[in-house]
Formats: structure tokens, C-alpha cells, sequence
């Protein structure tokens, strides 16, 4: 059962996923979340990039860190242009650390289908999302992920 955090570190109150106040920060990042699964299972560059802060860095395994919307937007072009994804995330925690700040920890395990070969393998990651509250949405500041599968022989 996935985690979620009510209390920041700040000490402020954020939304209770247990009576009282609704869930709206764990809702949105929850949603938040859904939404990069589908972009991710769709190819989709652009509803990634809607999901990233303009500041957004992503991470990827194997290769440098891509820094802002510009370099984001050129690494998940090459990604879908090499690989297609069918990927269920699993979401194992969030947590709010103030009431701009959270992260969220997620597990993923699907299908890649190379694109060059059409030949496809098992695919299972755990990620580590750092959000940032961005005009009243929470969005993707830092994203960086890694195998879970085990190495090649």
C-alpha cells in the first residue's frame, strides 16, 4: 500500500488522506503521475513537456541529465523515436515536504518495443520524482529513474 505523508517538514498541515480535509496536493501529484504514465505509453513529447517545470531536469539511466524545457523536450523526442513504452506505474510513496515541494517514489514495469529491431523485452524501473507547486499545479522539477531488471549477461 503506497504511502502518503499529510504532515510537511516545515511543520505545516497539508490535505489528509484520512477524514477531514480532501486530498487535493496527493490527488493532483497522484494525478500528476497518471498523466506521465500515459504520455510515456503514448509517445506523447509534448504532454510530457506540459508536465515538466520550465526549470525541469530529467535523468535518465546511462546518459548525462538534460537541464531545462529545451534539452527535456530534445531527450524524450530521441526516447520515443527509439523505443516505444507500455509501462504500468506503481506508486509507492508520496511525500510533501512543504506545501510547494514533494516526492514521490514509483515503481514500473511493462513492455519496450525497439523501433529499429521490432523487438521487445521486459522493462521495469523505480523512479524518483521531485515536484514543485508551479502556479497552483504541481509539476515535475527532477525526474531519474533506473533498472530494476537484471544486468545482461
Amino acid at each position: 500500500m503506497p504511502h502518503y505523508a499529510t504532515t510537511a517538514t516545515d511543520g505545516s498541515t497539508l490535505d489528509s488522506p484520512s477524514g477531514g480535509k480532501p486530498m487535493s496536493d496527493i490527488q493532483a501529484i497522484t494525478t500528476l503521475l497518471e498523466e506521465y504514465e500515459q504520455a510515456l505509453n503514448q509517445s506523447d513529447t509534448e504532454a510530457v513537456m506540459k508536465l515538466y517545470a520550465a526549470d525541469g531536469i530529467f535523468m535518465p539511466q546511462h546518459f548525462p541529465s538534460s537541464v531545462g524545457v529545451d534539452a527535456v523536450r530534445q531527450a524524450y523526442r530521441a526516447v520515443f523515436g527509439t523505443i516505444q513504452l507500455t509501462v504500468k506505474f506503481k506508486i509507492e510513496e508520496v511525500h510533501a515536504v512543504s506545501s510547494e515541494w514533494a516526492f514521490a517514489r514509483t515503481n514500473s514495469a511493462g513492455t519496450v518495443l525497439v523501433n529499429a529491431t521490432g523487438g521487445s523485452s521486459a522493462e521495469a524501473n523505480q523512479e524518483l520524482f521531485v515536484l514543485q507547486k508551479v502556479e497552483g499545479q504541481w509539476k515535475i522539477a527532477r525526474y531519474c529513474f533506473s533498472t530494476t531488471n537484471p544486468p545482461r549477461a
